[in-house]
């Protein structure tokens, strides 16, 4: 019988550092939704719960025990190929993670149910053969991109109205969801190798590193001009200005990204993409007035 791993091997398994992309949209829709925060709370709360250490962590679980054999050659010290996961554990975590988000999802509504259900679909099929999105690299990244962008954004706003999010609320979710793409690319730069092995074909692996990494600043560029045209259209000057002035800094910092895209991928995403997230909470305070309008 195999052993029990250990708790620490666990949450390792589950990724907490990855919780934070789906746990802020969730916040920027709740935020973009204009409803008063004053007695949802403990509803907050557990949209937060299940955004990130439910249904992000879930898809964690699963990537990591269907990539198992690629991370044994990209990250071997990883709790499944290390043996910290014995046996079936990994498949078991998700699948329980699985069922429990399933839960809290259903004890929110059935719009929350329902976009749960739809992330947590997306999150196996990324992973699980025969499927298996992640193979190329176009449609996995918009897979997660969704998963930790749009949805939650989604998520939030429909589990303070209790209904469809305002029509302006999903175009701007979707719109920072598209550009997540490009964030998605950043984090294939570090396991080119092993996906080249493997036959997995991310997008460095398919258009070569550089080119790769010119697309994923386009992708993260082109939807947040979009963004801010909408603003000004909505008369949000002064929002549109401030992501307009993030966005300038995300290009100087994408110049010294792609002198070198292999080496600076994981500088940029804590950099670059920490302007991205700081433009999305701009423009869900942008939002706010015009929830429930035409």
């Amino acid at each position: 019988m195999a052993a029990t791993p250990a708790p620490s091997a666990v949450i390792e398994l589950l990724k907490p550092l990855t919780w934070f992309a789906p746990m802020w949209a969730f916040a920027c829709g709740v935020i973009s939704s204009g409803q008063p925060a004053s007695g949802q709370w403990p509803v907050i709360a557990a949209g937060v719960l299940l955004a990130g250490p439910l249904v992000c962590a879930t898809s964690q679980a699963a990537n990591d025990w269907f990539d198992r054999h690629v991370d044994a050659i990209n990250e071997p010290n990883r709790p499944i190929p290390s043996g910290r996961i014995p046996g079936r554990w990994g498949l078991y975590l998700a699948l329980g993670w699985t069922l429990l988000s399933l839960v809290v999802a259903a004890a929110l509504g059935p719009w929350i149910l329902g976009a749960a259900l739809f992330g947590l679909v997306l999150a196996w099929i990324y992973s699980a053969p025969p499927v298996r999105l992640k193979r190329n690299g176009w449609w996995g990244n918009a897979a997660v991109a969704l998963c930790y962008e749009g949805l939650p954004w989604f998520t939030g706003a429909a589990v303070m109205a209790a209904a469809l999010p305002d029509r302006r609320v999903l175009l701007v979710a979707l719109l920072y969801a598209a550009g997540a793409h490009g964030i998605m690319t950043l984090n294939d730069f570090k396991s080119v190798e092993g996906d080249r092995r493997m036959g997995l074909l991310s997008l460095p692996v398919q258009m070569g590193s550089q080119r790769a990494a010119r697309f994923a600043c386009l992708v993260m560029a082109l939807p947040q001009v979009a963004v801010i045209a909408l603003l000004v259209g909505w008369e949000r000057y002064w929002h549109a200005g401030l992501v307009a002035a993030l966005l300038a800094g995300q290009a100087a910092l994408m110049v010294r990204f792609l002198e070198n895209p292999r080496e600076r991928a994981i500088w940029y995403n804590g950099t670059g993409t920490t302007l991205y997230v700081l433009g999305m909470l701009v423009s869900a305070f942008a939002l706010r007035p015009l929830v429930g309008g035409v």
